[in-house]
C-alpha cells in the first residue's frame, strides 16, 4: 500500500486548511496580497501570539506524525521560531507577521518532502519534540516578560514615576 500524500490523507489536508486559515485565507481587495488570522491575532498586545504559536505547534506535530523527517521538522520549528521571535517585537513584529507565513512555508516543506519520496520519519522525532517544547517555553517566556514590562509600566505611570 503506498504511503499517504498531502493530497490524499484527510488529516494532512486538514493541516493545509488550517495553515491557509492562519497565513493566507483573506485577500486585500484589488491586490494579490493575502493574509490570515496569524497577523490579526498578533495585533492583540501581549497574548496575540500565543494562539498562533499553539496552532503552529499542533500543525508541526501532525506533520511529524505523518512522516516528516527530523530534518524537515527542525526546519519547520525554525520557521515558527523566527515567526514568534520577530513577531513579538512591537510594530516591526506586526508588519513581519503580515509578510512571513511560517505555516504556509511548512506545508510547502512537507509537500516537497513527500514529492521527493522521503515520507518516512528518520527517528529524530525526539529531537523535533524537544525543539518544539523549547519553542513553546520560549514563547511563554517572551509573553511573561512582555506582561511584566506592561505591568511595571502601568505601576510607574500610576505612581507618577515616569517623567517624560
Amino acid at each position: 500500500m503506498p504511503p499517504p500524500t498531502v493530497d490524499t490523507d484527510t488529516r494532512l489536508r486538514w493541516v493545509e486548511s488550517v495553515s491557509r486559515l492562519m497565513d493566507s485565507q483573506f485577500r486585500v481587495p484589488g491586490t494579490t496580497w493575502r493574509f490570515g488570522l496569524d497577523p490579526i491575532m498578533g495585533l492583540v498586545p501581549i497574548v496575540g501570539g500565543i494562539p498562533s504559536l499553539a496552532v503552529s505547534g499542533v500543525l508541526i506535530l501532525t506533520m511529524m506524525r505523518h512522516g516528516a523527517s527530523g530534518n524537515v521538522v527542525v526546519r519547520m520549528v525554525l520557521n515558527v521560531l523566527l515567526d514568534t521571535l520577530i513577531g513579538a517585537i512591537p510594530i516591526i513584529g506586526n508588519i513581519f507577521d503580515f509578510a512571513y507565513k511560517a505555516n504556509d512555508k511548512n506545508v510547502r516543506l512537507l509537500r516537497r518532502h513527500y514529492a521527493e519520496g522521503r515520507y518516512q520519519g528518520s527517528g529524530r522525532g525526539l529531537l523535533a519534540g524537544a525543539l518544539l517544547g523549547l519553542l513553546i517555553i520560549f514563547g511563554l517566556l517572551i509573553w511573561g516578560l512582555w506582561s511584566l514590562g506592561i505591568m511595571l509600566f502601568h505601576y510607574f505611570q500610576q505612581h507618577d514615576l515616569l517623567r517624560v
